[in-house]
């Protein structure tokens, strides 16, 4: 297996890369040398991102865009099978894209939207790409998690946030952000031995976009803290560093904070919970693949 060189001239694929950090960690490694493959819901915000990538880097190749709506399982599965399509190989993948909703809604598969966006969609994705990432290794997979996993309980038994009724935003934001780590450290353990690394990180309180969707109050609220907020490009260095750095090549299931590796709560440190989330996200894909996501490593 060849030693870890750098992003320069590999292929990263990251969703959530039009806006924030994403957008931040896509000039940068743009920068350093990477091809990159950035995956956007918005075609207008996608032409945004790559004139602000150009100009970041404008010796480096023009990304590739590739538009899926991440909420709903068949568009992860069009853009799974357009990514092995256009590549022989997957160095890089980052699952960056999620969101907060301040009211319970369901996706076009009948999943409640924050889960199906911020865990399932990663879930998916990473299960579908997984055979060409360890076919070149060394390959990383890195998803942005959140300190907002703290204080939370994957509801195993409310799993569709039936019972929770509306106003539970940040709540189930958090449920999502534990259910990040959860599949990183399950994934690590799939993995060991494999070439392949699985990290996170928690990117700290970033002045972006986040949040905006959600009504006048939470438009004030992330108003008022942006004075208090880190910066995208400083939201993105963790992630930058965990894409290309050497250092980390023999990083497997950590969850890192400013570069370093930090031990999360003790509920994203459970191995049953782990498991047992690992299994239900299987049945919730209800993919025809689903009985090997992982069953063949179990």
């Amino acid at each position: 297996m060849d030693e870890w060189t750098g992003a320069a001239g590999k292929r990263v694929v990251m969703t959530g890369a039009s806006n924030g950090i994403g957008l931040a960690a896509a000039e940068k490694l743009a920068a350093l040398g990477a091809e990159l493959t950035i995956v956007a819901r918005s075609p207008e915000r996608a032409a945004l991102a790559v004139e602000r990538i150009r100009e970041a880097a404008a010796d480096a190749p023009v990304p590739e865009v590739l538009l899926a709506d991440l909420s709903s399982q068949a568009e992860v599965r069009r853009l799974a099978a357009e990514l092995l399509h256009r590549h022989e190989r997957i160095d890089v993948l980052v699952n960056n894209a999620g969101a907060m909703f301040r009211t319970r809604r369901l996706t076009v598969d009948g999943i409640e939207e924050t889960w199906a966006l911020n865990h399932l969609a990663p879930f998916l994705l990473t299960n579908l790409l997984l055979d060409r990432l360890k076919q070149h290794p060394p390959a990383r997979i890195i998803t942005t998690a959140s300190d907002a996993h703290r204080g939370s309980h994957i509801p195993f038994d409310d799993l569709g946030a039936e019972t929770s009724g509306k106003g539970r935003g940040f709540a189930r934001y958090g449920e999502t952000k534990l259910a990040n780590i959860l599949f990183t450290v399950q994934l690590a353990r799939w993995l060991e031995g494999s070439g392949a690394t699985a990290n996170c990180f928690h990117p700290g309180l970033v002045a972006t976009g986040f949040n905006q969707n959600n009504g006048r109050l939470m438009k004030a609220a992330m108003a008022a803290i942006k004075p208090f907020a880190r910066t995208p490009e400083k939201g993105a260095e963790t992630l930058v560093w965990l894409a290309d750095s050497p250092d980390v090549s023999n990083e497997h299931g950590g969850y890192f904070v400013d570069k370093r590796r930090t031990l999360p709560s003790a509920e994203a440190q459970d191995p049953e919970a782990a498991r047992r989330l690992w299994e239900v996200s299987r049945v919730q894909v209800s993919d025809p693949r689903a009985e090997s996501l992982g069953a063949d490593r179990a």
